[in-house]
Formats: structure tokens, C-alpha cells, sequence
């Protein structure tokens, strides 16, 4: 039929733009995927950004840019897993996290369960990921400021390896604010991609399985 016919031309009209019928916006916003780091080209490529890493991972695999700004945050409003979920990478600086954190769910009314973080660990070796479905801060910043905002630590947390310090005296705003040496890429690369499959999973409500798999 005519109206037929106009469907599938409308159809590939949307394939050409990248848009499928699965990755068009349905339903509420129900999920924030966030990643930590603080903003501007001098924190890039240092250890505190892993999450803002792992995010722009997400982001170029998945065919999306996360560049409106909203709640003090680069956002993307995109389907991952099938959900609709914020993408956020925090521009409060990492100390301040939780404010643009609590700005989203309380706009979107998500709860602390579904609010799934992602970022730097220095208890992790380069390479290795640790997802824990609430805990304490461990003494991250980030962490301790998104805790304090939201009022508790029921929140699902990725943690993606950047080695520990060299020395116990070694200052630790200096190594996390370091960058990442060019010779652990490839370990690097590997965290990220498991850090974002892992978040895929727990946003599918498999949250063991990705334990599973992805706990170094």
C-alpha cells in the first residue's frame, strides 16, 4: 500500500540519520549512568578521569555525543539496554559531584538504585574492574560528595583500576590527578569497555551477573 510504501521510506531516512526503532526515546527517563572526573582539557587524560572515560566510551560505541548542558553536567538523554537513560559526566569539579547527581534524580525522580557511577579506583590495578551494588566511599571524593547529597549508599558504583600509589608518602592528589602512563593503554582500554558492559548489564537488572564477570 501508498502508506506502506511511505513507511519504509521514512524508515531509511532514519537508518541514514543512525536512528533505529530501538534507540528511539520511549517512556520516562528511568536510569543515570554518570561518570566522574572534573572538567577541562588539563584533567583529560589523568587517573580521576576514568569515569568521564568510560562514559565517552559509551557515548562513541553507542553513536551519541554527550554535550547539552543541564543539572551542572554534560548530559545525553539516549536508550541503553533498551531503558531510557541520563548520561552525565558532573562539570562541578569532582569534590561537588553529588550536586549535579541529586539535581537529575530529583528532577526525574530516580531512585538511589538506579543511579549507577562510574569511576577511578586506586586500590585497582590498571586493567581491573570492580562493580559493588552499594558501599561506603572508600575515600573518594566524588563518591563522598554523591553520599552525602542523595543521604545514603544504596547506589550501584563501577570502579575502573588506575594502580595504587607508588609508596604509602606518595601525596594522593598529585598520583590522581597524574595521567595514565601510555605504555598500560591496551590494560586501560580493557577496563573501560568491561566498565561499560558492566553498566549495561546492571541497567538490564543483572547487576550478579555483571559482578561476575566483570569483579577482577
Amino acid at each position: 500500500s501508498v502508506s506502506r510504501g511511505l513507511g519504509d521510506v521514512y524508515k531509511r531516512q532514519l537508518r541514514k540519520r543512525g536512528i533505529t526503532m530501538f534507540n528511539l526515546k520511549r517512556g520516562k527517563i528511568e536510569y543515570i549512568i554518570a561518570g566522574l572526573g572534573n572538567p577541562g582539557s588539563r584533567y583529560a587524560n589523568t587517573r580521576h578521569n576514568a569515569g568521564f572515560k568510560a562514559v565517552d566510551l559509551l557515548a562513541e560505541e553507542e553513536g551519541f555525543e554527550i554535550k547539552k548542558v543541564k543539572f551542572h553536567a554534560l548530559i545525553a538523554d539516549e536508550m541503553i539496554a533498551g531503558k531510557r537513560c541520563l548520561i552525565m559526566k558532573p562539570q562541578t569539579m569532582m569534590n561537588l559531584s553529588g550536586e549535579a547527581i541529586l539535581q537529575a534524580a530529583q528532577y526525574y525522580n530516580i531512585p538511589d538504585e538506579n543511579i549507577i557511577i562510574l569511576y577511578d579506583d586506586i586500590s585497582l590495578d590498571i586493567g581491573k574492574t570492580r562493580i559493588r551494588r552499594k558501599g561506603s566511599a572508600g575515600g573518594h571524593n566524588g563518591i563522598k560528595s554523591i553520599i552525602s547529597c542523595l543521604g545514603g549508599e544504596d547506589f550501584p558504583r563501577v570502579k575502573i583500576g588506575v594502580d595504587k600509589k607508588p609508596n604509602p608518602e606518595y601525596d594522593l592528589a598529585s598520583w590522581v590527578l597524574g595521567e595514565f602512563p601510555k605504555e598500560k593503554s591496551e590494560q586501560l582500554s580493557s577496563a573501560l569497555k568491561n566498565s561499560i558492559e558492566a553498566a549495561k548489564l546492571i541497567v538490564s537488572g543483572k547487576i550478579d551477573e555483571a559482578m561476575n564477570k566483570y569483579n577482577s
